[in-house]
């Protein structure tokens, strides 16, 4: 994956969601009411996340999903553009924008409530796309939107035939599909994400680069280790999501795969340092910067 003459370096396919975070919880009482320090909204949605964090990195980017018309969906068109994503591919349905309650424990472990909306219309056929509108194809958790699942595999299929270079983040499949949906888009895969618990209901996909986020001990690609950043949690919501726009944004400049996963390693940890799924997410400069003082230190 590098530069091309393409309209855009990546596109992302995935969910756009407008988080509500809560923090801290420790449990739930019910009958009562709790006292927190904040609740914040936030951009979130694994497509959302991961296309902003690309845009913040500077990275060419566009996003093709779905969002409904309403004032949470205005939120989260302006926050993509804030960070200089492409919306021209997001479509605006009657159904209301995906929303999420993230409850935040002390140390960054988050339980969400989620309410499909949008997203469970969204993709009700294959998008076009071509060579010339973008590099690579980035598929962002095909389990969070049901058409996805189904569509997926040509999709990749046809990224590959027109020349794109393809990548899957799996995320977590609440329908437990597993297996039934990723298979089909191994053949066209050069990049698979995945974290641990991920991995334990999908055993060892094969594609030429597999990626297992670790958490706070950083990263493998193909099972060799890159350690992580030591960093104090504040909030660990869509810290894979911004790992992944790290490593796609290091190889779009050429990085080899464990140079990308050191730079990945480095926003995602970034991106767990504010409250929030991005709020986090610096520029691609200034993450190098970062990375030079924690070596050096």
């Amino acid at each position: 994956m590098a530069a091309s003459s393409s309209a855009f370096d990546c596109l992302v396919a995935g969910n756009i969601v407008v988080d509500t975070l809560v923090r801290p919880v420790t449990e739930i009482r019910w009958g009562t009411t709790q006292w927190v320090q904040s609740m914040a909204r936030s951009l979130g949605g694994n497509g959302a996340n991961t296309s902003f964090a690309l845009g913040r990195l500077g990275t060419r980017v566009q996003l093709m999903g779905f969002m409904g018309q309403d004032e949470p969906g205005d939120f989260a068109l302006a926050e993509l553009r804030r960070a200089g994503v492409d919306t021209a591919a997001v479509h605006r349905i009657a159904e209301k924008t995906a929303s999420t309650i993230a409850l935040v424990h002390p140390d960054g472990r988050r339980a969400f409530f989620h309410v499909p909306g949008a997203s469970a219309a969204a993709f009700p056929e294959l998008p076009e796309f071509g060579r010339a509108d973008a590099a690579h194809l980035h598929v962002a958790n095909p389990y969070g939107l049901p058409h996805l699942r189904r569509l997926a595999p040509e999709m990749l299929r046809r990224a590959k035939e027109q020349g794109l270079s393809t990548s899957l983040d799996t995320g977590w499949d609440s329908r437990g599909e597993w297996n039934q949906v990723l298979d089909p888009c191994l053949p066209y895969l050069d990049i698979l994400f995945l974290n641990e618990t991920e991995a334990e209901h999908l055993g060892d996909p094969v594609a030429p680069l597999v990626v297992k986020k670790l958490g706070e001990r950083g990263c493998s690609v193909n099972g060799e280790p890159v350690p992580g950043f030591s960093i104090e949690a504040v909030d660990t919501t869509g810290a894979g999501d911004c790992f992944v726009a790290g490593f796609l944004a290091a190889r779009q400049r050429g990085a080899a795969p464990h140079e990308a996963a050191r730079f990945a390693n480095a926003v995602g940890a970034l991106s767990v340092s504010q409250l929030g799924s991005v709020a986090g997410v610096v520029g691609y400069a200034e993450t190098q910067a970062w990375i030079g003082r924690q070596t050096a230190g």
